[in-house]
């Protein structure tokens, strides 16, 4: 293998910037030509194709978001359109990939691989958390800490106006992002996906603090939760507390931004360094990741489809911190 492309694609996660940085490098390093590939599967189609070499990456380890941009692709979607990229790839002679993304750009490269061949090796680019094959996902630790910090804010309000709070986290149908902000933050409760919640018994959970003459509360709330959004959450409380004085505070995009920790850095660089030289071994659909902090390969497939579960211990520390 002598020429690689290296891309971003779905949601932007803190981190990526270093991920592009050391696949570049690393390529570099291993002799091979790297070229970068804007605005994910749009790009590869559309010819958005660049030489890349050490100085392009300068300079951007500490930046957030993506210098490759990122975009979601209908017409990677469809038959034709893959036969575009791929003639773009042929005509730059790219022989593998490097794919920071998740669960949908790994679904996108391994039908790549199917219909064409094309070997992609993934880092797991994504602050949700919620990939099987890796403990931690490039822009996770980063995403919590943003939201802790805005949560550790909220608390003051708070306590010096005695209301309760409604916070909504991202994480999409995980509770990856909410569990350690509930914790971090000493939350009474967190509402996640993976988690029966009720309504009542955030209600109970209030009153009995009441009852503990605590004046104010945060719920911690994960965007995917059953009962929905913190919007709708806090008005199905406030219908039957209705003297309770209530806020809701949805964190939103903020959880992407902002410079990577030095935890994500560290991880970023060394999945994407495992990435080239996964392909220059000749792995093919897997996605590069740590476990225990060790360096492991998992096949597109098993990310796709198995369910990463999310601790039943920190689930219930949540509960035994709340009293």
């Amino acid at each position: 293998m002598k020429r690689i492309g290296v891309y971003t694609s779905g949601g932007d996660a803190p981190g990526m910037n270093a991920c592009v940085r050391a696949a570049v490098r690393a390529a570099v390093y291993y002799g091979l030509e790297v070229y970068g590939i804007k605005r994910g599967y749009n790009g590869m189609i559309n010819g958005e194709i660049f030489k890349m070499d050490s100085s392009s990456v300068s300079n951007i380890i500490q930046k957030g978001g993506t210098i490759l941009k990122s975009a979601r692709s209908k017409e990677f979607m469809t038959k034709e359109g893959r036969q575009r990229a791929y003639d773009q790839l042929q005509q730059f002679g790219i022989e593998g990939l490097v794919a920071i993304g998740g669960n949908g750009t790994f679904t996108g490269a391994k039908l790549f691989y199917e219909e064409f061949g094309i070997p992609t090796v993934g880092a797991p680019g994504t602050i949700d958390n919620d990939l099987y094959g890796t403990d931690y996902t490039i822009g996770y630790d980063t995403a919590v800490n943003t939201a802790l910090e805005a949560i550790d804010k909220i608390r003051d309000t708070a306590d010096s106006h005695e209301r309760v709070f409604f916070v909504e986290v991202m994480g999409r149908d995980s509770g990856y992002i909410a569990i350690p902000c509930a914790i971090g933050g000493g939350a009474e409760i967190a509402m996640i996906p993976e988690a029966v919640t009720t309504v009542e018994s955030i209600i109970d959970t209030i009153r009995a603090g009441w009852g503990r003459s605590k004046t104010s509360s945060i719920i911690i709330i994960a965007e995917g939760e059953i009962e929905g959004g913190a919007m709708k959450v806090a008005t199905k409380v406030m219908e039957v507390l209705p003297d309770m004085d209530a806020r809701v505070t949805i964190l939103g995009h903020v959880q992407r931004g902002g410079p990577p920790t030095v935890f994500d850095r560290m991880l970023a660089s060394r999945l994407g360094i495992a990435c080239v030289k996964g392909l220059i071994d000749g792995q093919k659909n897997v996605m590069a990741g740590t476990i225990n902090s060790s360096l492991v390969y998992t096949p597109f497939e098993e990310t796709i489809t198995k369910k990463k579960e999310i601790s039943q211990d920190l689930i219930k520390a949540v509960e035994m911190l709340s009293v």
